[in-house]
C-alpha cells in the first residue's frame, strides 16, 4: 500500500489546495485534492492534477551550472554548489563595493505562495546585503490598493458563503479557470435558485456557463459601477438603514453619478443601456447578492479606481450584512501573522548603507535595466518568476537581461527564458520537496507543508540558497541560521486575534487550520455592522475623489493611437496555465499563441482561423495564429498569457506589445491598456 503524504499547492492561486499524495519507494504516483478540506473538497484543477509529470519531466534542472555561451542562448556547463556559491556571494561583494549595495536588485514574485520561500531567508539576505528594494506590482497592487480606499482592509466574503446567494455577479473572473474551487458553492447556490453573471470583455468558459454574460469595454469597469450606482441612487433602491448607520458621503455620491445616466454609462462600456438598468434594479433588491472581483479589471490604467468602485457597491445596497453577500477580491489580510519577523526589514541598517535602500518598480523592470542610473543596476538575482516572459516592455527587458556588465543568478526548476540569461543557474525546488506555510487570497485556512518527496539531482530550496549565501557573505545575526521550524514559529507569534494560538505543533497534526476569523466556525462577516478600517469605522464613499477618463490605449482614448492601433488587446490568464510556468508544454503553448478575434475584425483583414497573424504597435510585436470564435466583442483581441517566448519563431510573446504605463494607484502593471495592429502574416 503507498504511503499517503500531504502538501499544499504553492501556486499563485485564490484556492491554496490542500493536497494528498500517494508515494511508493520515495516515487509520488497520484496526487488528488484532500476531501477533509472545506474549500478543496477533494478534487483538483487540471494544470495540478497532472502536477507529477512536472515533478518527474525529464527537462528539470538538477545541478547548478555556469553560462558558456552568449546571453539568451542558453548554454551552461555543470559546477558544484560550492563553486556557485563561491562565485555568487564573491561577485556579489565585488559588485557591492564598487557600486554600492543598491546596484543588486532581486526580482520575484508569486512562483510559490509560501511565507518561507518566496518572502524569508531571501528578504533577510537581500536587507541585510543593502540592495535595491523591490516594490513587487507586476499582479495585484492596484486591486489591493483600491480594495483598501474603498474598505480599509483586504477582507472578503468566504467562498463558503457563496452557496448562500441568490445573486452572483463574476466581474473580471473567470471562476472555472482560475477560482475553480468556488464553483461548487456557485453551483450549490444556483441549484437553489440563485442567479449568475458573467461581466467581461471575454466570454470565457465561466461566461459560457452564466446565466447572462456581459460584455464590456476593456478598461471601462468604473463607468459601470457608475452607472449602476445612479440607477440604484436615483430609483432609491440603496439600503437606506445600512447606508444611515455605516457609510458616509451618501449625498455627495449621489451627486457625483448624477450624470453618469445608462446612455452615458452605455457609451463608455459598450453594454445597452436597458441592460445597466436591468443589472443594477436586480443587483439591488436581490438579497444576498456577492460580487466575485478578479484581478484582471486592475490591470488598466484606471484598475485602481475600478476595483475602489466596485467595492463600494455592496455597502450602497446592504449586502454587507447578509451572510452570502458582500465581494471577494482576497482574503490575503486576513492572515494576520508575524511578516515583519520573517523578513527582517530593519536588517537594512546593519547593512553598508546603513539605512531604507532604494525602491524599484517590478513592473518597469526594462527601464530599469536600460536606463536606471544612481546607482545602475549591475547584479540581478531572480527566483520564483520569469521576467522574460511575465514583465512588459519586453523588448526592453530582453536588451537589459543581454547586458555583458549585468551579473545575472536565476534560480530555477527549467530552462525558462529568463534562465537561458543567467551567469550561474541554479536548480530550485518545488512545493512538493521542502516545508513552507501557506496563506491563501481566496479563503481562510493556514495551511503547513513538510516534503512529500525528495529533491531530485541537487535542487535546493530558496531558504537553503540564501541561508548558503548570508554564511558566505559572513553576515553575523543570528536569523541567518534559523531553520524552517524557526522562521514558522516566528510567523506565528502574532497577537492578532485571527492568527493568536495558532501554533506549528497544531498545524504539524492536522496540516491546515481555519483563521479565528469569527467564534464557534461562525461565518466571517467583517462589515455586517460596519468595522471598515477608517478612523470612524464606516465606509466612506468620498466622492469628491471618484472619477473616471478612459485609458490613454483604449477605444475611446488617445485619437492618434487609436488612428495607427484600433484594437484593444487582453490577455486573460489560461484555464491550464499559471502564468508562464508551464509554458514549456506543447499543447499549453499552442494555446496561448492564439488570438482570439472578433469576426468582423477578421473579415476585414482577411484572417481566418488557423492562420498565422503578426500583432504590432509602437513596442513591438510577435507572431501569433488567428481564432475566431465569437468570444469577444467587435475591436477586442484575446491572448491568454503567458507563452514562452522562447517557443515562437520570433522570440517573443504579447509583452512585447504591452507598456510600462503604471495604473492610477498601486504603480501596478498595465497589461489589459493596450492597443495593437493586427495583420495576416506569411510566418
Amino acid at each position: 500500500m503507498p504511503e499517503v503524504r500531504h502538501s499544499v499547492c504553492a501556486l499563485d492561486c485564490p484556492d491554496a489546495c490542500s493536497l494528498l499524495i500517494n508515494v511508493e519507494a520515495g516515487i509520488g504516483s497520484k496526487l488528488r485534492g484532500d476531501p477533509s478540506h472545506p474549500v478543496t473538497r477533494g478534487f483538483l484543477c487540471g494544470k495540478v492534477a497532472r502536477y507529477l509529470e512536472r515533478e518527474y519531466s525529464p527537462d528539470r534542472l538538477l545541478y547548478p551550472r555556469r553560462r558558456i555561451g552568449a546571453k539568451g542562448e542558453g548554454h551552461f556547463t555543470r559546477i558544484s554548489w560550492d563553486e556557485a556559491l563561491d562565485e555568487i556571494s564573491s561577485r556579489i561583494q565585488q559588485i557591492s563595493n564598487e557600486f554600492g549595495p543598491e546596484s543588486i536588485l532581486p526580482y520575484s514574485y508569486g512562483g510559490t505562495l509560501g511565507y518561507l520561500q518566496g518572502s524569508g531567508m531571501d528578504h533577510r539576505f537581500f536587507h541585510r546585503l543593502g540592495a535595491s528594494r523591490l516594490d513587487r506590482t507586476i499582479c495585484a497592487s492596484a486591486g489591493g490598493a483600491g480594495l483598501i480606499e474603498a474598505l480599509g482592509f483586504r477582507y472578503g466574503t468566504e467562498p463558503e458563503q457563496f452557496s448562500k446567494s441568490k445573486l452572483i455577479l463574476a466581474w473580471g473572473a473567470n471562476i472555472l479557470g482560475t477560482n475553480v474551487h468556488l464553483w461548487p458553492f456557485i453551483v450549490e447556490a444556483r441549484r437553489h435558485g440563485a442567479k449568475f453573471y458573467t461581466i467581461d470583455p471575454h466570454r470565457n468558459r465561466t461566461g459560457h456557463l452564466s446565466d447572462r454574460h456581459f460584455s464590456i469595454n476593456p478598461g471601462s469597469d468604473t463607468a459601470l459601477a457608475f452607472g449602476m450606482m445612479h440607477v440604484i441612487t436615483t430609483e432609491r433602491l440603496h439600503d437606506a438603514d445600512y447606508v444611515a448607520r455605516y457609510t458616509e458621503g451618501f449625498d455627495a455620491l449621489v451627486a457625483r453619478v448624477a450624470d453618469y445616466t445608462p446612455d452615458v454609462a452605455s457609451r463608455l462600456t459598450g453594454i445597452a443601456a436597458e441592460d445597466i438598468v436591468t443589472l443594477a434594479r436586480e443587483y439591488a433588491t436581490t438579497r444576498p447578492a456577492v460580487i466575485r472581483l478578479n484581478y484582471g479589471v486592475q490591470r488598466s490604467e484606471r484598475g485602481g479606481m475600478a476595483v475602489r468602485t466596485i467595492a463600494l457597491l455592496p455597502a450602497l445596497v446592504g449586502a454587507w450584512a447578509d451572510v452570502g453577500g458582500g465581494l471577494q477580491l482576497s482574503t490575503s489580510q486576513a492572515f494576520r501573522v508575524n511578516r515583519p519577523g520573517l523578513e527582517r526589514a530593519d536588517l537594512q541598517s546593519s547593512s553598508p548603507l546603513g539605512r531604507e535602500a532604494r525602491l524599484v518598480n517590478m513592473s518597469t523592470l526594462g527601464e530599469a535595466l536600460t536606463r536606471l542610473d544612481d546607482p545602475p543596476i549591475k547584479a540581478l538575482v531572480v527566483y520564483n518568476s520569469n521576467p522574460a516572459a511575465v514583465a512588459p516592455n519586453q523588448n526592453a527587458v530582453l536588451r537589459g537581461l543581454k547586458r555583458e556588465d549585468l551579473f545575472t543568478v536565476v534560480l530555477e526548476q527549467f530552462a525558462t527564458d529568463t534562465a537561458d540569461h543567467a551567469d550561474i543557474l541554479l536548480p530550485a525546488t518545488t512545493f512538493l520537496e521542502h516545508t513552507d506555510l501557506y496563506y491563501a487570497y481566496g479563503h481562510h485556512y493556514l495551511q503547513l507543508a513538510r516534503p512529500a518527496l525528495p529533491a531530485p539531482g541537487e535542487a535546493r530550496s530558496n531558504v537553503a540558497i540564501f541561508r548558503e549565501l548570508a554564511l558566505r557573505m559572513n553576515f553575523p545575526e543570528p536569523c541567518f541560521r534559523d531553520t524552517e521550524d524557526d522562521m514558522i514559529r516566528t510567523l506565528l507569534d502574532s497577537d492578532h486575534p485571527f492568527v493568536k494560538g495558532i501554533t506549528l505543533d497544531q498545524l504539524d497534526r492536522e496540516h491546515f487550520v481555519r483563521l479565528r476569523v469569527a467564534p464557534n466556525g461562525d461565518p466571517f462577516q467583517p462589515f455586517s455592522r460596519g468595522g471598515f478600517g477608517t478612523p470612524s469605522g464606516k465606509c466612506d464613499f468620498r466622492a469628491d475623489s471618484l472619477c473616471y477618463t478612459p485609458p490613454v490605449e483604449s477605444r475611446l482614448g488617445a485619437e492618434e493611437l487609436r488612428a495607427k492601433y484600433p484594437l484593444e488587446m487582453i490577455s486573460p490568464k489560461h484555464d491550464d496555465a499559471m502564468n508562464s510556468t508551464f509554458g514549456n508544454q506543447p499543447h499549453l503553448d499552442a494555446e496561448t499563441a492564439t488570438a482570439l478575434l472578433h469576426e468582423l475584425d477578421a473579415v476585414e483583414r482577411g484572417i481566418g482561423t488557423g492562420d498565422a497573424i503578426r500583432m504590432f504597435n509602437d513596442r513591438g510585436s510577435c507572431v501569433l495564429r488567428a481564432r475566431v470564435n465569437g468570444s469577444v466583442a467587435r475591436g477586442v483581441v484575446a491572448v491568454p498569457s503567458s507563452r514562452w517566448p522562447k517557443m515562437s519563431i520570433d522570440r517573443r510573446n504579447i509583452n512585447a506589445l504591452t507598456s510600462e504605463r503604471l495604473t492610477d494607484i498601486g504603480n501596478g502593471a498595465t497589461f489589459y491598456s493596450c492597443l495593437v495592429q493586427v495583420e495576416k502574416s506569411g510566418d
